[in-house]
């Protein structure tokens, strides 16, 4: 498993290129894939800036830093 950046932390701003959005990182840790049932050691959990309905980016690999506001 490959490192995560540095700029990939709890409350960075990312771009999900998977979804076309962007996100705050809440939280890195663990998650279980509800469908594998594989365990994921550092998921990436997402939600919108401003509130709404978080998601999970299971590799971090497929994330970017998002553009500074």
């Amino acid at each position: 498993m490959s490192r995560l950046p540095r700029w990939l932390h709890e409350g960075a701003r990312v771009l999900d290129p998977a979804e076309d959005r962007e996100g705050i990182v809440q939280f890195i840790g663990e998650w279980v894939d509800p469908t594998t049932r594989r365990a994921i050691p550092r998921a990436i959990f997402l939600r919108p800036e401003g509130g709404g309905r978080e998601w999970v980016v299971a590799d971090h690999q497929a994330l970017r830093e998002a553009d500074p506001r």
